[in-house]
């Protein structure tokens, strides 16, 4: 069965960039936040969270993305309530995903909030890709419709670097890409991955 790494880090800090490097080495990598999106246009749970956060955040029949991110990421507790109601289905697609690279030597389990879910638990190696919080919201900003202030409560709805560090194998500091990817190769030597 194949190891599972666990790459995870802030919003903006890079960890997709991170991802996709690890990808482009043929490491099969799983992004959770895609399969999340994926997940929540099934019907049953788009009906759950029709349930609990009421019919104004569903337009013509889907979820408004936006609309349900501005109530979640202003409070922890309805954070929570989506979460439980995600989590469960993203488990299980990954489960499906896992069987079918089975037999790669690694595989990425690429996630925000990696330890705040406590998926953490379930992997062998953790990688924390770190940033400046003034790039990670500049980065956010340029990629995202959105406004420095929709960026911070994002942040703050994770955890800290420091928090996530502490509890990581492997740190990343991604300000330039070519010393981010020279890291991951130093690593990936470590882990005795042939690329």
């Amino acid at each position: 069965m194949a190891k599972i790494i666990g790459l995870t880090g802030g919003i903006g800090s890079g960890k997709t960039t991170i991802a996709n490097y690890l990808a482009s080495l043929k490491i099969p990598v799983y992004i959770a936040d895609d399969a999340g999106k994926k997940v929540m246009q099934k019907p049953e749970i788009i009906d759950a969270i029709r349930e609990k956060f009421g019919d104004g955040i569903i337009e013509e029949n889907q979820l408004n993305r936006a609309k349900l991110a501005e109530i979640v990421f202003k409070d922890p507790e309805q954070l929570k309530i989506l979460n439980s109601i995600v989590h469960p289905a993203v488990k299980e697609d990954f489960k499906d995903w896992l069987n079918k690279h089975r037999d790669a030597d690694y595989v990425v389990y690429e996630s925000a909030i990696l330890f705040e879910s406590g998926n953490y638990k379930n992997f062998d190696v953790i990688m924390t890709v770190t940033a400046p919080l003034e790039t990670r919201i500049a980065r956010v900003l340029q990629r995202d419709n959105t406004s420095r202030e929709q960026v911070l409560n994002r942040i703050n709805s994770q955890w800290t670097d420091e928090q996530r560090v502490a509890k990581s194998d492997f740190v990343i500091e991604n300000i330039e890409i070519g010393l981010a990817k020279q890291k991951i190769d130093e690593i990936l030597k470590i882990l005795s991955i042939n690329q």
